[in-house]
């Protein structure tokens, strides 16, 4: 509640916060549209649990609605072509993944790395988000924790087989994350969202979720810096 207190007020109108949203409104579209085609890119490699993952992706597709109607309501155009450059690393790597069959890496990215970094983005983007999208996003939030929690127990369920897959993808993949966050840190403070408060909040979620798979403290503390600048 304090953080609401003091956050100075917010001109959602004008040009320079329009600017910004335009690229971060872009970057949520885009990665609730990741999202979508992931999850059902792992329904063809998870065929038993299928079922789950098609109305994982529906919830994915009707995110993204919600965020571009966000944008609409601040009459600003979100810069697709900017959000596409700006998931292209996680992108590519989650297709070489599927293509191989490397379902492991591929709930790596997406289960894990996509929705920590999204969890994190919306909670710290809620106290400074005008009050439409403030009520999108609180929606959103609260069903981003179902996906994060299917890919937590289908890799705990097969953590011994999966762990050095698991510690490769997050080799690869991780540092992907800290690039992502420094590319988007000057727009992101535009919309009063803090640099280091998004990596506190990645931090802990990826840090939980590595928890619930099966990582001791020890390794999650490795894990969860690499490639950390």
């Amino acid at each position: 509640m304090q953080q609401l207190v003091t956050q100075p007020k917010i001109d959602f109108s004008s040009e320079i916060y329009k600017d910004a949203y335009s690229r971060i409104n872009a970057i949520v579209i885009e990665g609730e549209q990741e999202a979508h085609e992931n999850y059902i890119k792992l329904a063809e490699l998870l065929p038993a649990d299928k079922e789950q993952l098609i109305r994982l992706s529906k919830m994915e597709n009707r995110h993204k609605k919600g965020f571009e109607a966000c944008g609409r309501n601040l009459q600003v155009t979100p810069d697709m072509k900017f959000a596409q450059d700006f998931f292209a690393g996680l992108h590519e790597n989650f297709q070489a993944a599927a293509a191989e069959g490397k379902v492991v890496t591929c709930l790596l990215i997406q289960s894990l790395i996509i929705e920590c970094f999204a969890i994190a983005a919306y909670n710290i983007y809620i106290p400074v988000a005008d009050d439409f999208a403030r009520k999108i996003t609180e929606g959103v939030v609260k069903e981003e924790y179902s996906h994060l929690n299917f890919g937590e127990v289908w890799l705990n369920e097969h953590f011994e087989s999966s762990k050095a897959e698991l510690e490769a993808a997050n080799r690869e993949n991780l540092p992907i994350v800290w690039r992502m966050l420094n590319e988007v840190e000057k727009d992101a403070e535009i919309l009063a969202m803090e640099k280091e408060a998004l990596i506190e909040d990645f931090m802990i979620q990826y840090g939980e979720a590595l928890s619930n798979i099966g990582f001791s403290t020890r390794d999650i503390m490795r894990l969860s810096v690499y490639g950390l600048r």
